[in-house]
C-alpha cells in the first residue's frame, strides 16, 4: 500500500516537473524540447489522474504546437509555416541530450495543414508536434479537465480563448462558436465591474474574430450596459455610447441616412430601433442635445415605416421636447474620436412624389420674338450636324424645360406631397434650394390632414438675375428639425426636368374696363387662356365704346404695345368692322413708366344680318298696306291708307314671329402684345388677352326688298319691308328722309328713292385676282362691297327713344343679282335735252306754242364694246290720268324735219348725238315716248341698256 502510494506520487512529481521543464523550454524558445517534456508530462500525469496538471500540460502541447505550426501568432493575420528557413534557432536544433534520441520524429508523420512535405528540413523536430486538427482536440480535452475544478473558471476561459484564436485561423467559425458559448456560461469568482466589461469586450471581438458579427454586436451591447450598471457610482456614458457606436456594423446599422433610401431594408428593425433609443438616451446623458437629436431624427426618418402608430406619436414628441432647447441643423456633428454624423433630412415628412416646375401664368408668359434667320445653333460648331451635338442635346432637354422664367416675377414649382403620419403634420419654412441664379425663396407653412393622399404644395421663389436655374430640392422646418431634401436623394421621385432659363426682366401690363366682367369664359382655338373676360348687350347695328385702361403694374417701363383681335368661330355673318380703335394717343404716351395708367377707346359694332324671309305684309297691288317715304309719282300712283296692325292672329304665324326675338352671340378676343426693358433688348414680349362676349339682339329685320323705276332713269325706288322685333316703339329713317315709327313687332313698308350706281367706279384690291381662289368667291366679294356703297349711301338707322339706344340697320344682305341689276346705272346712258335741258326728272320742260323746240338725243357708251348704230323714232301721246293714252296728235304736234333720229355706232367710252325739233300747235301736257326701230340693233342688248327716259313738255301759250 505504501510501496503504491510512494510510486503514485513520484510519477505525478515527475509528470508536474516535466509539465514545468516544458514551460521554461517553450519560454526559451526550444520548442522541440517543450513539445518532448509536455508529451512525457502528458503520460505520466494520464497515469495517476491528475486532471488539474494534465489538462495544463495538455494545453502547454497546445501551445508549443501552435506555435510550430503559426509561426505568425494568434492575435492577427496568420499563415502557415514559413516555406524558406526554420524558426527555431539553428543551435537549439542540432542540440541533443540524453532521452531526447529516442523520440526522433518520423518524417512521414508531419505532411498535413500547412506544414511542408519536405522532411529535409525536419529532421530533428518532435514526433509529437499535433496536427491542427489534434491541436483542437486537445484543447477541448484539457477544457474537460479543467472544468472539474471551481476555482479553475479563470484558466478554463482562458483556454476557450486560445482555441477560439486558433479555430479562427483555421476558419472554422462554428466549432468556434461551441467553445465561446461555454465560456459565456463558465462560473468565475466575483469579479469587478471593469472586469465584466472587459470579459464581454472580449467576447464580442472573438465572436467579430470568426464572422459572427451580430453576436459579436450582442456582447458590444452587453460590455455598453454594464458600463451603466446601477452598481456603479459614477456610471461611464461616454464609454456605453462609444461601445454602442461600435455594435452598429453587427446589427446591419449605419449612421448614414443615404444607406437607406437603397432597395430593401437590412437587419432586425425592431433591434435596430432598440439600439438607436440607447444611441440617444446615452447621448442625453453625456450632455449633448445635439446629438441626441440627430439620432432621434435618424430614428424617425429611417424606421418610420416600422414604428407603430403610438410609436410615431411618443418619438416625434420626444423629438419637439428636444429641440425646443436644441435645434436640429443640417451640419455634421464630429465626435471626439473623429467619427462623423452626417445630417439626416426628413425626406419623408412629408414624403414628396413629384416635383414639377410651373410656367408662369399664360398674361405673364414672355415669347420670343421670331427671327428672320430662325433660331441660332445652341453649341458652336464649324458642322452642320454632329452626333455628339445631338447626344448632348437630348441629355438637355431631359432636364432642361421649354418655357422661361422672368426676372423680377414669382416663379413657382409644386409638389405632389403626402403625410404617412397618423396625425396633423406642420411643415413650416419650406421654401426651394436652387443654384446658378440668385433666387430669392419665399418659405411657405402648411398643414397637412393625416395619413393623406398626394396632396399639392406649390412653393415660390422670385429670381434676382439672369441664366440658367436649376432647382436642386426644397428645404423644411419639421418638429424643430431643419432639412435639406435634395432631389437626387429622393426615392420614387418623378420630375419634369429642374433647370429653366430666366430672361431679363419684362413689363407687367393690367388692364380694366369699363364693361362688367363676364361670367362665361372664353375658349380660344389655339388653348390660351384669356385673363380677363367682359360681356355687353347690344341691339343689331349698335354700337358702343369700351373704355380700356392700361397700368403698368410692374417694375419696367412699357415701350411696345401693339393691339390685334380675332373674331371667335362664329356662324353668323358679320358686316362692317365688329372692333376698331385707335392707339395714336395711347402711344404718344409711351414709354408708360411703372405705376402710370394710359387709356383708349375701342368700338364694338355689331352689325349682323338684317334680312328674314318672313313676309309680313301683302304686295304692292293690294289695299292693306302702308307705305312711307318719299312720294310716288306718276306714271304709278299709290293710295295710302292708315296703318293697320300687322301682327299675326293666327298661331301659326305668330310662331313665325317669335321666331324673329332669336338672341346671336358674338365672341372676340383682343390681343395686347406688349414689351420693354430689359428684357425688350433682348427680344422679349408678352401677351395679354381680353375677351368679349357680345349678346346681340336683334333690332329691326328687313322681311323684303324690291324696287320700281322711278320717272327719271337715273334714279329707281327701294322698297323694303321693315319690321320691329323689339318690345319697344322703335323709329326708322334714311338720309334726307321722315322717321317711321314701328311699334313693337309691327311691320311697315317704306320707300326710298334712291340715285342709281355706277358699280364699275367701286376699285378692286390689288390682289383681288389672285387672293379668291374662284370666280365664285370673286363675285360674292364684289356683290358684299356693292352692298357696302348702297347701305352707306342709304344711311338706315333705327332709334329707341326710351332706352335712348340707336343704331344703324344695313341691306348688305338682302340685296340679290336682280335688285343690283335694277340700282346699277345701264351701260348706256341715254339723255333727252329739249331746248337744251335735261328731260329726265318730274319736271315738265316748257315751250310756246308755234315756237319750234328743239330735241336732242345724246349717247354715251359706257360698256366695254362698240353698240350701234340705232334708228329711233319719237311719239308723241298724251295722258288724260284714266289710264287712256292718245297718240292721234297730227293736228296738235308737227315735227321739223323727220320724226325718227339716227345714231351711229358709238365706240367705248365714246359719245354720239342727233338733233330734231318739234312745233306745238296747241297748249297742254304732252308726253314723248322715244322708241327703237323693230330691226335695230336693240334686239341684241338686254332691255335695261336700251331704255330711254320720257319726256314731258308743256305747251304754253303765247304771252300777250
Amino acid at each position: 500500500m505504501l510501496l503504491g502510494l510512494k510510486r503514485h506520487y513520484k510519477k505525478r512529481c515527475q509528470g508536474r516537473m516535466r509539465k514545468h521543464v516544458g514551460d521554461l523550454c517553450l519560454q526559451a524558445g526550444m520548442l522541440q524540447d517543450a513539445l518532448v517534456h509536455y508529451h512525457m508530462s502528458v503520460e505520466l500525469l494520464r497515469s495517476v489522474n491528475d486532471f488539474l496538471w494534465l489538462g495544463a500540460a495538455l494545453e502547454g502541447l497546445c501551445s508549443a504546437s501552435v506555435i510550430y505550426h503559426y509561426p505568425g501568432g494568434t492575435g492577427g493575420k496568420t499563415g502557415a509555416r514559413r516555406l524558406q528557413g526554420s524558426s527555431l534557432p539553428s543551435e537549439a536544433a542540432n542540440r541533443h541530450r540524453p532521452g531526447a534520441q529516442e523520440v526522433l520524429i518520423d518524417p512521414g508523420a508531419l505532411t498535413t495543414n500547412g506544414i511542408n512535405p519536405d522532411t529535409s528540413t525536419e529532421i530533428g523536430r518532435a514526433k509529437n508536434c499535433l496536427s491542427p486538427e489534434d491541436i483542437i482536440d486537445k484543447y477541448k480535452e484539457a477544457i474537460s479537465y479543467y472544468s472539474k475544478y471551481k476555482n479553475a473558471g479563470v484558466i478554463e476561459l482562458e483556454a476557450c480563448v486560445k482555441a477560439v484564436r486558433v479555430l479562427a485561423i483555421q476558419k472554422r467559425g462554428m466549432e468556434a462558436s461551441e467553445f465561446l458559448q461555454n465560456a459565456v456560461y463558465i462560473n468565475l469568482r466575483q469579479l469587478s465591474e471593469e472586469e465584466k466589461i472587459q470579459r464581454y469586450s472580449i467576447l464580442s471581438e472573438l465572436y467579430e474574430l470568426i464572422g459572427f458579427h451580430r453576436k459579436s454586436a450582442f456582447f458590444k451591447r452587453v460590455a455598453a450596459m454594464q458600463c451603466v450598471a446601477p452598481s456603479i457610482a459614477e456610471p461611464g456614458w461616454r464609454a456605453c455610447y462609444k461601445l454602442l457606436l461600435e455594435t452598429l456594423p453587427g446589427y446591419s446599422l449605419s449612421l448614414d441616412p443615404k444607406d437607406f433610401s437603397k432597395g430593401t431594408h437590412r437587419g432586425w428593425a425592431a433591434v435596430q430601433m432598440r439600439l438607436l433609443h440607447e444611441l440617444v438616451y446615452a447621448s442625453r446623458r453625456m450632455g449633448n442635445p445635439a446629438l441626441s437629436v440627430r439620432h432621434l431624427s435618424f430614428l424617425l426618418q429611417t424606421m418610420l415605416d416600422f414604428l407603430s402608430d403610438q410609436e410615431k406619436k411618443d418619438v416625434t414628441q420626444s423629438l419637439e421636447n428636444y429641440t425646443a432647447k436644441c435645434p436640429g441643423t443640417m451640419e455634421p456633428i464630429t465626435l471626439p474620436d473623429g467619427l462623423t454624423l452626417p445630417p439626416v433630412p426628413f425626406t419623408k415628412l412629408p414624403i414628396v412624389r413629384c416635383v414639377k416646375l410651373l410656367s408662369l401664368p399664360t398674361s405673364l408668359r414672355p415669347h420670343k420674338v421670331k427671327s428672320l434667320l430662325g433660331q441660332s445653333m445652341s453649341t458652336k460648331s464649324p458642322f452642320i450636324y454632329s452626333p455628339i451635338i445631338a447626344h448632348n442635346r437630348g441629355e438637355e432637354r431631359n432636364k432642361k424645360i421649354d418655357f422661361q422664367w422672368v426676372q423680377g416675377d414669382v416663379c413657382e414649382v409644386q409638389l405632389m406631397v403626402y403625410n404617412p403620419m397618423p396625425f396633423e403634420l406642420r411643415v413650416e419654412n419650406m421654401g426651394l434650394l436652387t443654384s446658378g441664379v440668385e433666387f430669392e425663396s419665399l418659405p411657405a407653412a402648411l398643414s397637412l390632414p393625416a395619413e393623406s393622399g398626394l396632396y399639392p404644395v406649390t412653393l415660390v421663389g422670385v429670381p434676382q438675375t439672369t441664366g440658367m436655374i436649376t432647382v436642386n430640392g426644397y428645404h423644411t422646418t419639421v418638429f424643430g428639425v431643419f432639412s435639406d431634401c435634395l432631389l437626387d436623394n429622393l426615392p420614387g421621385l418623378k420630375t419634369g426636368g429642374s433647370t429653366v432659363e430666366v430672361i431679363p426682366a419684362l413689363p407687367r401690363l393690367q388692364i380694366s374696363t369699363s364693361l362688367p366682367r363676364s361670367a362665361r369664359s372664353l375658349q380660344p382655338s389655339a388653348g390660351d387662356e384669356i385673363a380677363t373676360n367682359v360681356s355687353v348687350q347690344l341691339y343689331n347695328g349698335e354700337t358702343q365704346q369700351l373704355a380700356v385702361t392700361l397700368e403698368n403694374i410692374g417694375l419696367e417701363p412699357l415701350e411696345q404695345l401693339e393691339v390685334t383681335s380675332k373674331l371667335l368661330t362664329t356662324k353668323e355673318k358679320l358686316y362692317g368692322d365688329f372692333l376698331s380703335w385707335k392707339l395714336e394717343e395711347t402711344l404718344a404716351q409711351f414709354p408708360l413708366q411703372p405705376g402710370k395708367v394710359a387709356t383708349f377707346t375701342i368700338n364694338i359694332k355689331a352689325k349682323l344680318d338684317f334680312s328674314c324671309q318672313e313676309n309680313l305684309l301683302q304686295d304692292l297691288s293690294d289695299d292693306g298696306i302702308s307705305v312711307s317715304g318719299f312720294p310716288l309719282s306718276s306714271p304709278f300712283r299709290q293710295v295710302v291708307r292708315p296703318r293697320v296692325e300687322s301682327r299675326p292672329t293666327n298661331p301659326s304665324e305668330g310662331s313665325k314671329t317669335g321666331d324673329l326675338g332669336h338672341v346671336k352671340t358674338l365672341e372676340a378676343v383682343l390681343n395686347f402684345k406688349y414689351s420693354g426693358g430689359p428684357g425688350h433688348v433682348e427680344g422679349y414680349y408678352r401677351n395679354l388677352s381680353l375677351g368679349l362676349h357680345v349678346e346681340v339682339e336683334p333690332s329691326v329685320f328687313f322681311t323684303r326688298v324690291s324696287t320700281l323705276p322711278a320717272t327719271s332713269t337715273r334714279q329707281c325706288h327701294l322698297l323694303l319691308d321693315v319690321f320691329n322685333s323689339t318690345e319697344h316703339e322703335l323709329t326708322v329713317c334714311a338720309r334726307n328722309n321722315s322717321e317711321l315709327v314701328l311699334h313693337a313687332s309691327e311691320c311697315q313698308r317704306m320707300a326710298i328713292q334712291v340715285d342709281k350706281f355706277n358699280f364699275e367706279s367701286v376699285p378692286e384690291s390689288p390682289g383681288e385676282k389672285g387672293h379668291f381662289a374662284n370666280l365664285k368667291q370673286l363675285e360674292e366679294e364684289r356683290q358684299e362691297a356693292r352692298g357696302l356703297e348702297i347701305s352707306s349711301k342709304l344711311d338706315i338707322r333705327w332709334r329707341i327713344p326710351s332706352l335712348k339706344r340707336s343704331g344703324e340697320a344695313s341691306v348688305e344682305g338682302l340685296l340679290n343679282q336682280l335688285i343690283l341689276e335694277h340700282l346699277q346705272l345701264a351701260p348706256l346712258q341715254w339723255d333727252v335735252l329739249v331746248d337744251g335741258q335735261p328731260c329726265d326728272c318730274e319736271v315738265a320742260a316748257a315751250c310756246q306754242v308755234g315756237d319750234p323746240v328743239r330735241l336732242e338725243v345724246r349717247l354715251t357708251n359706257r360698256s366695254p364694246r362698240s353698240v350701234g348704230p340705232f334708228a329711233l323714232t319719237v311719239v308723241p301721246f298724251q295722258d288724260h290720268q284714266n289710264g287712256v293714252h292718245n297718240y292721234d296728235l297730227h293736228d296738235v304736234i308737227s315735227f321739223v324735219g323727220s320724226s325718227t333720229f339716227y345714231l351711229d355706232t358709238v365706240q367705248p367710252s365714246g359719245q354720239s348725238t342727233c338733233l330734231g325739233a318739234l312745233l306745238f300747235l296747241y297748249t297742254g301736257d304732252f308726253f314723248l315716248n322715244i322708241r327703237f326701230h323693230e330691226d335695230c340693233k336693240s334686239k341684241e342688248l338686254p332691255p335695261s341698256w336700251v331704255c330711254l327716259p320720257s319726256v314731258h313738255v308743256r305747251a304754253l301759250g303765247a304771252q300777250a
